[in-house]
């Protein structure tokens, strides 16, 4: 399935955005709803994150709070939809880790309910983790065709489903890099932004596996990746794409002397102190989606100095006296 380029098309579109009010999804909607389409988000608001209140007064936009588990309210959304983009996860290693049964439900039995509820003729794109790849060198570039190998309930949930999406018709999968920048909902477990936020709100970190490598993406170029992909469905369809930067391949000691160059007294320290519980030291291709017509843009700097400027609102905090 194909789209319209016109404004007038794209207003006929119907898309159902599940976890939309969350850190990818709030972008997300900002950019579908600019660009015209009609937005449907399924959220239960988890993390106690504000509401999309500045969409409210666009027609094309609207709300229902619930969970994607469940299967009624889901069914109902799903038969309205022309393209299904399911958000809604826990994610993470540790957060799959403290409640596993939720982890499950949310990543993998909700993504195949979803998948039984769509007609072939309903486009689903579904965004997974370049984590699935499991431990590697950091020294060979990971492919789509690279095995994968997850070690974490994390990794495996999200790897299950991408097998769920990809086995039927009219599915995609995006192999999202560690993404980094702002969002209404913001995030500081993501690395970028959490060395960030420490050198603007502590001015120091330790580091542990300061050697292993991660391929990063910025956020925005995210939203524009399912954007591209809404629109060349046609040739994109049944197959996964690795999305990141490819400038963006980084150990983390880079990340953080990155980070350094635009906050001189950045104190960094590294100690072997933990573990990525996913072992993460990869690089990555996107060779394939460029290929398809996508390449992210926003570089690291760009994301780091958005981030500073962001952090800034964080200055007066109610748990400091200072």
């Amino acid at each position: 399935m194909t789209f319209s380029n016109s404004k007038r098309g794209l207003m006929s579109t119907s898309v159902l955005v599940t976890g939309g009010a969350g850190y990818l999804g709030s972008i997300l909607t900002e950019h579908l709803l600019t660009a015209g389409y009609r937005v449907t988000v399924l959220d239960n608001l988890l993390f106690g994150q504000q509401p999309h209140y500045a969409f409210c007064a666009n027609p094309n936009y609207d709300f229902v709070f619930g969970d994607v588990r469940d299967e009624r309210t889901v069914n109902k959304l799903v038969k309205g939809a022309d393209v299904i983009i399911p958000l809604a996860a826990i994610v993470g290693a540790p957060a799959c880790d403290r409640d596993p049964w939720m982890a499950k439900g949310v990543n993998f039995d909700a993504i195949k309910m979803i998948n039984r509820a769509r007609s072939k003729n309903q486009l689903m794109i579904y965004p997974t983790t370049n984590s699935g790849y499991g431990t590697k060198s950091g020294d060979v570039f990971c492919t789509e065709e690279t095995p994968l190998e997850p070690i974490s309930l994390y990794g495996q949930t999200k790897v299950d489903a991408e097998a769920e999406v990809l086995s039927t018709e009219n599915g995609m999968t995006l192999r999202l890099a560690t993404v980094f920048g702002l969002s209404p909902r913001p995030r500081l477990d993501l690395l970028v932004n959490y060395f960030t936020y420490m050198a603007v709100m502590e001015g120091y970190i330790v580091i542990f596996e300061k050697d292993f490598k991660r391929n990063f993406v910025h956020v925005r170029d995210v939203a524009d990746c399912f954007m591209h992909c809404i629109q060349n469905s046609k040739k994109m369809v049944g197959r996964a794409f690795n999305v990141g930067l490819d400038a963006a391949n980084v150990s983390k000691e880079g990340l953080a002397l990155k980070i350094k160059e635009h906050i001189p007294n950045f104190y960094i320290h590294f100690s072997e102190v933990g573990s990525d519980p996913d072992k993460r030291n990869y690089v990555v291709s996107n060779q394939r989606l460029r290929e398809a017509g996508f390449e992210a843009k926003r570089s690291l700097d760009d994301g780091i100095k958005e981030l500073i400027k962001g952090y800034r609102f964080l200055k007066r905090s109610p748990l400091k006296n200072v």
